[in-house]
């Protein structure tokens, strides 16, 4: 398998995948046909493409977070993103990577904690799982979630309107933000039967955060057929968003929410916060199969 110092190079007959070690983040997400469905990273508008979201997702009131009486600064999404993994094995299809807690990550969150990250290719689908693994003598509090970004338009079907659709046909309520953070409100769904178009304009108030009923899967694509499938699994938050002006959107599955207005600053306090027992595994993944 082909790989430089940093990335690591995955493939099969319909897809080709890299991961940089930094973030354990996808790079690329090509088709056989060489139509790149990632997000290019653009940093005029988001330099990311795919970010890891823990110890916490969204944002925090003033950027400061508490795990009972230790406190400490922490920006949106929390610190995962900028920590380079470890690839503990990798062949053509599979790569998983690792990353343990540190001096560094226990003065902002004072847990003993390893992450581990595998992505799979499997025909014409990606498979992402995430295993967080409670090291420590104390259970941890911690938001989860994934973050990728995807071409919007699709490559190969410009001009034409885009939408997402939950496969189980609801039409969940949104939270209501104030400067990303949630309020007790919310909004209306904009979901009709569970679908919604992709316009611009529609993320210049900020993320759509679905807090719950979204379920556990999607489809983003247009009326002719072609589509991205979502899968997800432990992850019964959802959040769509964009950056104005921008040519992609993020699909983004969570198990953990924005702070809220009136919230604390205690992690385990957020809302969808995990609290995992020590010695405890919790897993959470998301796949996407390529439709065309």
């Amino acid at each position: 398998m082909p790989m430089t110092e940093n990335i690591t190079h995955l493939s099969n007959a319909h897809l080709s995948l890299t991961l940089s070690d930094l973030g354990a983040e996808m790079q690329t997400l090509t088709t056989a046909d060489g139509r790149e469905f990632l997000w290019h990273g653009d940093p005029a508008f988001w330099a990311a493409r795919a970010p890891l979201l823990f110890p916490i997702v969204g944002r925090t009131r003033d950027n400061w977070v508490a795990v009972r009486d230790h406190q400490a600064e922490m920006a949106i999404h929390g610190f995962l993103r900028h920590g380079v993994f470890t690839r503990v094995s990798h062949d053509d299809e599979v790569c998983q990577h690792s990353l343990s807690d540190s001096d560094a990550t226990r003065r902002v969150y004072p847990f003993a904690f390893q992450v581990t990250v595998t992505h799979r290719l499997d025909g014409p689908t990606l498979h992402v799982i995430a295993e967080i693994e409670n090291r420590d003598t104390d259970a941890m509090p911690f938001g989860f979630g994934f973050h990728p970004g995807f071409r919007w338009p699709l490559p190969g079907f410009e001009g034409q309107q885009h939408w997402v659709t939950l496969d189980n046909g609801a039409e969940p309520p949104l939270a209501r933000l104030e400067g990303g953070l949630m309020t007790r409100e919310t909004l209306p769904s904009p979901f009709v039967q569970g679908r919604i178009p992709i316009t611009p304009g529609m993320f210049d108030n900020d993320a759509l955060v679905i807090p719950q009923g979204a379920g556990d899967g999607l489809q983003y694509g247009v009326e002719s057929g072609g589509h991205l499938a979502f899968r997800f699994e432990n992850l019964p938050n959802l959040a769509l968003w964009s950056k104005p002006g921008a040519s992609f959107l993020c699909i983004e599955p969570w198990h953990g929410l924005p702070g809220e207005t009136d919230g604390t600053e205690q992690i385990a306090e957020r809302p969808f916060s995990v609290l995992l027992p020590p010695g405890d595994v919790a897993r959470f993944g998301w796949s996407v199969t390529v439709a065309l």
